[in-house]
């Protein structure tokens, strides 16, 4: 039995639940999410508990199970918490700014990088190095804070670009001079 998958999701007050044909809708203070099941786990609700079952014992099974209720636990926590990630920008002259909605990162191209929210993503900016990324959905939030990462990961050997907030660069030693 799935150690993660056997225990049940509580569903906090203010939150709703609801199953529909294969198809779970959370909602909650601050929004709604939908997600389809997959056909051979078995989700049911009852008693303010949303429990998740798989039909046999096959690895592609006990996989689904784990993940299924993890899904959902994230879908419940999105709708009451949220979800963020924070991203630094290390190197002279990188800075970013909020324009309207829309996010715009100078990192020393020979253009502006910019980035237009999904609608359920929200930027703020903290200084010209610091931004978080947040939205309800987990993965979008994580999706997207991967894509901003990617328009220059950090460097080895001096550790510019960007990265998230506590992440550890692995640093190289650069050239050494003969003597």
């Amino acid at each position: 039995m799935s150690r993660v998958g056997k225990n049940p999701v509580v569903i906090p007050a203010g939150v709703k639940v609801s199953l529909d044909n294969g198809i779970i809708v959370v909602k909650g203070p601050k929004g709604e999410l939908k997600r389809q099941l997959h056909p051979d786990v078995e989700v049911t609700l009852e008693d303010g508990q949303v429990s998740v079952t798989r039909s046999t014992n096959l690895k592609d099974h006990r996989s689904l199970h784990g993940t299924t209720r993890a899904n959902i636990q994230n879908m419940v926590t999105g709708v009451t918490e949220g979800f963020s990630r924070k991203l630094e920008l290390v190197g002279v002259g990188y800075k970013v700014e909020l324009m309207g909605q829309n996010l715009v990162i100078t990192i020393g191209y020979s253009h502006p990088v910019a980035f237009i929210p999904p609608t359920s993503i929200t930027f703020t900016v903290e200084s010209n190095t610091a931004m978080t990324v947040s939205g309800i959905d987990k993965q979008l939030v994580g999706q997207i804070a991967s894509k901003i990462r990617a328009v220059r990961p950090p460097e080895p050997y001096k550790g510019k670009g960007i990265k998230y907030a506590g992440e550890k660069i692995r640093r190289k030693a650069g050239k050494t001079a003969k003597s």
